[in-house]
């Protein structure tokens, strides 16, 4: 590779106002943006430069036309080697997230050209899980079958933190009043409602005129005390002035928990397009009763100003798809 012993002059900012285009108006270069990492690197301007491909006076010139461009030190110069200013540590954080950025623009430019490929990540809460996500899922596929999506099932709390830590393209759940919501974008999908269930064949599946009344004698399977859901089922008793049932078992392992309903007469509560899902299957039935009890609305939850690939843009199209079609 040949050498590059030299470059415009970038130009210095004489304005010192803020200016969201600042870096056009100073030519800065991509060669410039890798100088600083490899100097972060290799904390000597010599090896910096071997790195390059560049003479050790053009990466100099470069470095002092970016000190001059921004009138601040990036790094300090000791015998023993270069270290970062704050200033320097600033412009390589952000001169690594730039590159990391074009890195993943050249990634789904070839993605576009050859289909669909590569690999999303998606948060998921119970609801959205058995029908929007399945339904989105099974429709990208048809167009995309080398796309690879990894679902997370996790409670909303659980999955905003993955989200706000970047371990997620987006999630499909609700924010919580005491979740912080800064940086996030919500769209609002559903409501979800909860319904009773119990094992098929039970006694109070034939009684008539089902009240709430009826159901605060019975045992229960119900989600640990804290839970949401948990709270605004207690609640549903209190209003109507009974006493929550005391004989529970807590869980939310839903194995453990389809294993009690069939092998005792407990009730459960869970949201209605879960118990429809596993009504379907025959592993349950939903009681002829509706409970004043609901969920807070679910949505699709993304970080602002985080730029998806091709693969996660075209699921999260067709989950708004499937959302407008199911709700």
């Amino acid at each position: 590779m040949a050498r590059e012993d030299d470059d415009d002059d970038n130009g210095a900012l004489t304005d010192a106002s803020p200016n969201p285009n600042w870096f056009l108006r100073a030519r800065l270069k991509t060669r410039q943006l890798l100088l600083l990492i490899a100097l972060d690197d290799e904390r000597n301007i010599h090896r910096a430069a071997d790195a390059l491909c560049m003479t050790q006076p053009a990466a100099s010139k470069q470095l002092k036309d970016l000190e001059d461009m921004l009138d601040v030190k990036l790094f300090e110069r000791h015998p023993r080697g270069m270290e970062p200013t704050l200033y320097g540590e600033t412009m390589i954080r952000h001169a690594r997230m730039a590159l990391t950025s074009l890195s993943a623009a050249h990634d789904d430019i070839v993605a576009l050209k050859h289909g669909l490929s590569g690999q999303v990540e998606v948060g998921v809460i119970m609801t959205p899980a058995m029908g929007l996500l399945p339904r989105a899922i099974a429709r990208i596929k048809l167009q995309a079958p080398m796309l690879r999506i990894a679902v997370h099932m996790e409670s909303s709390k659980v999955l905003l933190d993955m989200l706000q830590r970047g371990s997620l393209d987006f999630m499909i759940g609700r924010i919580l009043e005491d979740d912080g919501a800064a940086g996030l974008h919500y769209e609002e999908l559903t409501v979800e409602p909860a319904c009773a269930v119990a094992r098929v064949g039970h006694p109070l599946l034939k009684a008539d005129n089902l009240k709430l009344a009826d159901l605060a004698d019975q045992p229960w399977i119900l989600p640990p005390p804290g839970s949401v859901l948990r709270h605004r089922w207690e609640l549903m008793f209190r209003r109507a002035a009974l006493e929550p049932p005391a004989n529970a078992v807590d869980t939310t392992a839903l194995l453990l928990i389809t294993a009690l309903l069939q092998q005792t007469d407990s009730l459960h509560v869970m949201p209605v397009e879960v118990a429809r899902y596993y009504a379907s299957l025959n592993v349950l039935a939903i009681l002829p009763i509706e409970l004043p009890c609901h969920m807070d609305a679910f949505g699709i939850i993304t970080r602002e100003g985080h730029l998806m690939s091709p693969g996660a843009r075209q699921l999260l199209h067709e989950v708004r798809l499937a959302a407008r079609d199911l709700y």
